[in-house]
């Protein structure tokens, strides 16, 4: 399994960012999806998932409105379109599938960073 995510950086306070993450070495159509997100000296925390078929999203309370998880499932990709940006949204954004034994894989992460 390999996790790979891409489109982070330095935006402005209320500006956009699409985050991108290309999946390989599983049936990514299968499986549930999920973008968390890691802020300075706090926990990982679940920002949102999108099941397979992407016929249901959920998203955490904090980002409700301005992001949007969606997937091409011909492409093996999820994104992140994230809007109206905050500087509390400032972290690390990671790539997340568990598979049928409920392993977690990961990628590296992107960075995002919300400032003026």
């Amino acid at each position: 399994v390999q996790l790979v995510e891409s489109g982070g950086g330095l935006v402005q306070p209320g500006g956009s960012l699409r985050l991108s993450c290309a999946a390989s070495g599983f049936t990514f159509s299968r499986y549930r999806m999920r973008w968390y997100r890691q802020a300075p000296g706090k926990e990982r925390e679940l920002v949102a998932d999108i099941t397979s078929a992407a016929g249901s999203t959920n998203y955490a309370d904090s980002v409700k409105g301005r992001f949007t998880i969606s997937r091409d499932n011909a492409k093996n990709t999820v994104y992140l379109q994230m809007n109206s940006l905050k500087p509390e949204d400032t972290g690390v954004y990671y790539c997340n599938v568990r598979n049928v034994n409920a392993m977690d894989y990961w990628g590296k992460g992107t960075l995002v960073t919300v400032s003026s």
